[in-house]
C-alpha cells in the first residue's frame, strides 16, 4: 500500500483511509491485504476514463483519484476534471455534465466532449447543447496539445464566411483579432494585429464581394480588415475621441456602411468603399457611453439602433435619412450593457441586458416592452446576441455570473437550463445555422444543438 501512496496527494490519502475504514466496520479485515488494495485502487483509477463517472460521481472521489491517475487516458480525464474542479464540488451532475464537456473541448477532444455531453443524469433532461469545440488558452498543456487562443479577455465576438467557410471573429483586450474555421476549430492565418490597449468592438460584412472585419479599439480608431489576406485595408480611421465600444455593419442604398461608437457618446457612420466619414455624427457627447449598437429594417428602412448606458437609452436611426425616430426609449432603470437587433412574428425588435441582470425586449415598430422583463440572471448581462434555433427566433444572453441563457422570443421563457461557463462572459454571438459563439475569459466556444 506504501508503494501506492507515495507521492499521491492528501486527498488521495484521505479517500483511501475511508475506504479501508469502511471496508474494516463492514468486517473484511480477513481478506484485507496489500495486493487487494492495490487492485481495488487501480480499479478505482481506471474509472476515471469513464464519463459516467466524472459526472455521477461525488467530485471529493473524483479528485481523490485523479494524482494517482495512470496511463494517457486516466492523466488526461483527470486534467479535464481539474480544469473547472473549483465549480464542480458546488455544481449538481446537470452543470459538472455541462462544464466536463466544455472542458474536454478546451483540450482538443471532441469525441470526449461528445460522450461526456451524452452521460444520462437523474433527474435531469438529456443535455440540449453539446459543444463542438472550444480554445484552451487558459488549461494546463503539460499533457495534451490545445487549441491556443487569445492571452486576455475575449470582448467580441461576429460571425461571416470566408471563402465558403463559416467562421467567427473575436476580439480581445490582448490588442489582437482572430479569425476561428467554425467547422474545424482551428485559427485561420495569424492574428490580426495593429490596435494598441486591446480591441473592443468587432463586426463582420462585405466590400466589394470581399469578406471584411470592422473593428474598434481602445486606441480611438476603427479599422477594416481583408479577411481573406489577414491584411488591414488602408489607413486606421481616427474621427472618434474616446474608446471604440459598439461596431455594427449594414447596406444602406446598395453602399456597405459601418457604424461605430465610443465612450464619448459619439456615433459615427463610414462609407466602406470609399472608407469616409459620411456626414456628421448621428449622436455627439451625449455624455453617456455608447455600449452597444445594432442595425436593421425598421418599417422598410434601414436603420441603427444605439445604445447608452446612462439609464439604458436607446435610440433609433433611420440611416438613409440620418433622422433619429421618435423620442429615445428607456429600456431599464439602472445602466445597461448589451443589445442586439432581432425579428419576432415579423416584427423588428431590440434585446437589452442589464447590470441588474435582467434582459428585455422590445418592439421597435410599437416602441412598447413585450412582456416582463426575463430574470434568470444573478449579475450584469453585457452580451446580447439574436439568432434562429431550431425555426424559433432566440436571444442568447451572457453574463457576469459565467453563464449563458437562451431565450425564446416568441414564448419569453428560457430555452433550456442555463449553460455555465468557469469564467466570466463577455461576448456572444450567433452563427447562421443556429449555434452560439461564446467568449469567456480569454476563451472561445462553439456549441450546438443535440
Amino acid at each position: 500500500m506504501l508503494r501506492l501512496l507515495e507521492g499521491s496527494s492528501v486527498t488521495l490519502r484521505n479517500w483511501l483511509r475511508s475506504r479501508v475504514v469502511g471496508w474494516l466496520d463492514a468486517g473484511m479485515s480477513g481478506d484485507l491485504n496489500v495486493d487487494g488494495v492495490e487492485a481495488v485502487l487501480a480499479g478505482a483509477v481506471g474509472r476515471l476514463a469513464d464519463p459516467g463517472f466524472l459526472v455521477n460521481a461525488d467530485p471529493e472521489e473524483v479528485l481523490g483519484l485523479v494524482d494517482a491517475a495512470s496511463g494517457p487516458a486516466g492523466r488526461f480525464a483527470g486534467a479535464v476534471y481539474r480544469a473547472s474542479a473549483h465549480l464542480h464540488r458546488d455544481a449538481g451532475a446537470g452543470v459538472r455534465r455541462q462544464l466536463l464537456a466544455l472542458d474536454a473541448a478546451r483540450y482538443g477532444d471532441r469525441g470526449l466532449a461528445a460522450r461526456i455531453t451524452a452521460v444520462p443524469v437523474e433527474g435531469e433532461p438529456a443535455a440540449q447543447w453539446g459543444v463542438e469545440w472550444a480554445t484552451g488558452g487558459m488549461v494546463d498543456r503539460s499533457l495534451w496539445q490545445t487549441l491556443a487562443g487569445h492571452t486576455s479577455s475575449v470582448v467580441g465576438v461576429a460571425t461571416g464566411v470566408v471563402e465558403g467557410r463559416p467562421v467567427a471573429v473575436t476580439s480581445s483586450r490582448d490588442e489582437t483579432v482572430r479569425v476561428w474555421d467554425l467547422a474545424t476549430g482551428r485559427q485561420v492565418g495569424q492574428p490580426l494585429t495593429g490596435h494598441i490597449f486591446g480591441v473592443i468592438g468587432v463586426a463582420t460584412g462585405v466590400v466589394d464581394g470581399c469578406p471584411v472585419a470592422v473593428t474598434g479599439g481602445a486606441d480611438e480608431t476603427v479599422r477594416v480588415w481583408d479577411l481573406t489576406t489577414g491584411q488591414p485595408v488602408g489607413e486606421p480611421l481616427h474621427e472618434h475621441t474616446n474608446w471604440v465600444r459598439a461596431v455594427a455593419t449594414a447596406v444602406v442604398d446598395g453602399c456597405p456602411v459601418a457604424v461605430t461608437g465610443d465612450y464619448d457618446g459619439t456615433v459615427w457612420v463610414w462609407d466602406l468603399t470609399t472608407r469616409e466619414q459620411i456626414g456628421e455624427p448621428l449622436q455627439e457627447r451625449f455624455r453617456s457611453d455608447v455600449e452597444a449598437v445594432a442595425t436593421g429594417v425598421v418599417d422598410g428602412r434601414p436603420v441603427a439602433v444605439t445604445l447608452t448606458d446612462g439609464g439604458g437609452m436607446v435610440r433609433v436611426w433611420d440611416l438613409a435619412t440620418r433622422e433619429q425616430i421618435g423620442e429615445p426609449l428607456r429600456t431599464h432603470t439602472g445602466p445597461v450593457y448589451g443589445m442586439a437587433m432581432g425579428v419576432v412574428d415579423g416584427r423588428p425588435v431590440a434585446v437589452t441586458g442589464s447590470g441588474d441582470g435582467t434582459v428585455r425586449v422590445w418592439d421597435l415598430t410599437t416602441r412598447q416592452p413585450i412582456g416582463e422583463p426575463l430574470t434568470c440572471h444573478t449579475d450584469s448581462v453585457g452580451a446580447v446576441a439574436t439568432g434562429v434555433v431550431d425555426g424559433r427566433p432566440v436571444a442568447v444572453t451572457g453574463s457576469v455570473d459565467k453563464t449563458v441563457r437562451v431565450w425564446d422570443l416568441t414564448t419569453g421563457r428560457p430555452a433550456g437550463p442555463k449553460l455555465v461557463f468557469p469564467a466570466e462572459v463577455h461576448a456572444v454571438a450567433v452563427t447562421s445555422d443556429g449555434r452560439p459563439v461564446v467568449g469567456f475569459g480569454h476563451e472561445v466556444a462553439v456549441l450546438a444543438r443535440r
